[in-house]
């Protein structure tokens, strides 16, 4: 195995690494046979046509993108690259070229292979949100540190990890890429299961725009629940969904106001992580009040 230093190396890529990481990484041709899957690997869906076009563009130009991996004695595990090396296996090539990371611990590599899967791999919203929550969980990180480490915007993580408080049946479709994350993020602000899976059955047979979807899930939310004790929509009510739905906006969580002339408000939140967000957010509406 002839190795040679890689010019900018992977950090060009990664804008920040689990701590004792060396940037000064490798790249060399290493035998297909000799390399693990990734345990940890983000992507669950791979598409057929997907992998015979990739298999297809490596038979005319080879491997443009090296994949990335660390070793273990005389073997390999794969960090990154899992479409790549396997549309190598299927075309029987027995070399593959590889960053070779100097990762030794377990927890390293997992935050690393998540980081790295998250940057250069198109994962669909629900795999995406799924490693954001692994890499929450796992390394007790903030939406703010997750934003940090894969060089998105703090709200983008929180808007995709919302996703996952929607019913199965809603994320399979989004997994499918049947149904846009567009169209599926106002149905988080409707608190009753049966009444999501309703207005995604209507999304998906009227075929509905974005704006349209919005404008329907917003309606249902002033609509529903319908019951007798309010037939007939207060003024004071349509006040309170409105406040409702500032704080909505202003939060990204789900808000409810309970009672009348005195009461409650309720912010819902989704994990320990998600309560401290909301802290600091409250924080800085302290400071610019003070």
């Amino acid at each position: 195995m002839t190795a040679k230093r890689l010019g900018k190396g992977i950090g060009a890529i990664i804008p920040e690494f689990p701590q004792g990481i060396d940037l000064s990484n490798q790249i060399a041709e290493i035998e297909v046979a000799k390399i693990r899957a990734n345990p940890h690997q983000p992507r669950q869906e791979f598409s057929r046509q997907a992998m015979e076009e990739l298999k297809q563009s490596i038979r005319e130009n080879g491997i443009i993108q090296p994949i990335t991996v660390r070793q273990i004695d005389d073997e390999f595990e794969l960090i990154a690259g899992e479409r790549r090396l396997r549309a190598c296996t299927e075309l029987n090539r027995q070399s593959i070229p590889a960053y070779i990371l100097p990762v030794s611990s377990d927890v390293e590599m997992m935050e690393l292979a998540l980081i790295e899967n998250l940057q250069r791999e198109n994962l669909n919203p629900v795999e995406e949100a799924r490693a954001y929550q692994m890499l929450a969980d796992t390394f007790d990180l903030s939406h703010e540190e997750i934003a940090q480490k894969v060089g998105k915007d703090r709200s983008t993580i929180t808007n995709s990890l919302r996703l996952l408080l929607l019913p199965e049946e809603i994320l399979r479709d989004l997994k499918d890429q049947k149904l846009s994350p567009g169209h599926a993020r106002p149905l988080i602000t409707i608190t009753e299961r049966e009444q999501q899976l309703n207005l995604w059955r209507k999304i998906k047979r009227d075929a509905l725009s974005v704006r349209a979807t919005e404008e329907l899930v917003k309606k249902a939310g002033r609509l529903s629940p319908p019951s007798k004790k309010n037939v007939g929509t207060s003024a004071s009510t349509r006040i309170y969904r409105h406040i409702e739905d500032r704080l909505m906006h202003i939060t990204g969580s789900r808000v409810r106001i309970k009672g009348k002339d005195k009461g409650v408000i309720e912010i819902e939140f989704y994990s320990k992580e998600d309560l401290g967000r909301l802290m600091e957010l409250f924080e800085i509406i302290e400071e610019q009040i003070q």
